[in-house]
């Protein structure tokens, strides 16, 4: 479908990093902008700060592992626009979870299927019957990750399959919005194709009391930076990619009506070839011995 003034794009998890960038990038195409975070100091700046450059902008302080808050979104969005044309599921959390999967806390599991799958089918939920039903043309982009929608990274596995859940989700969205023979189209994104400078690291932060540990962190809570220097520090190179990058990539893809948005990279390559011929062998999966889970 074609970007165009005046259509409307609903991004959640916005209030920065790829959320953002993507709410930006649409703005600059003359989109209005309705932007979703669970975060309302960081969720007002940005607004102001698009504002501040012209955009046309809503915003509304949005828990996605809710239903009633996304429908409330969704509700309000039309009330306000009367339309919505691209909807970015964007919203996302690491778990945090530390040691061996069966040593993981279940609120840790909890918490990152709420925001990560919950949340995106919610907005599958409250916003695709009405865009059918405006039968405009549409797009729909659910963000994934290369770690675990491309293939399983053992060192974060909550947060592997939860994104590994979000490519099967979209998978069946398309095929049955083909199915109705539907004006609005549906995209994975995997961020990338380097690491990206964005709140990730510190989801914890926002992370509700009804979904608290059960018991305390064995070691603290590693920010990006503190990543960033143990890996410089152990020889192994560290490349980022601009967040801008990313929302161009799929301002780009939806236009090409894209379903994988999917940057080349020979890494990723490499990983869907290694998984796919483990599959296709019937063989144990060998790409997985390779990472140090100690």
């Amino acid at each position: 479908m074609e970007l165009a003034e005046g259509q409307v794009a609903v991004v959640t998890g916005a209030a920065s990093g790829v959320g953002l960038a993507l709410a930006r990038r649409f703005a600059t195409d003359g989109l209005k902008v309705v932007l979703a975070d669970v975060e309302a100091d960081a969720l007002e700046k940005a607004a102001a700060a698009l504002r501040e450059d012209g955009a046309v902008v809503h915003a509304r302080v949005v828990d996605v592992g809710e239903r009633e808050e996304v429908v409330a979104l969704a509700e309000e969005t039309y009330r306000t626009f009367g339309a919505v044309h691209v909807l970015c599921n964007n919203a996302g959390v690491g778990s945090g979870a530390e040691g061996r999967m069966w040593e993981h806390d279940p609120n840790d599991w909890k918490w990152a299927f709420a925001v990560n799958v919950w949340g995106v089918f919610h907005g599958i939920q409250a916003f695709v019957p009405r865009m059918l039903a405006g039968g405009e043309p549409g797009h729909v982009v659910n963000t994934s990750s290369g770690d675990g929608g491309i293939a399983p990274l053992p060192t974060a596995s909550v947060y592997a399959v939860t994104k590994s859940a979000v490519v099967t989700m979209t998978e069946s969205l398309y095929a049955h919005l083909k199915a109705e023979h539907a004006r609005v189209g549906a995209s994975v994104l995997f961020p990338g194709p380097h690491m990206l400078r964005t709140g990730l690291w510190e989801s914890h932060r926002n992370r509700p009391a009804r979904y608290a540990k059960q018991r305390p962190r064995r070691t603290p809570y590693r920010s990006l930076g503190q990543w960033e220097a143990a890996m410089r520090e152990a020889g192994k190179e560290v490349r980022f990619t601009p967040v801008e990058e990313v929302a161009d990539f799929v301002a780009d893809g939806i236009r090409a009506d894209r379903f994988w948005l999917l940057p080349e990279s020979e890494h990723s390559d490499a990983q869907i070839r290694a998984r796919s011929r483990s599959m296709l062998d019937r063989a144990d999966p060998a790409y997985l011995e390779n990472f140090v889970l100690d």
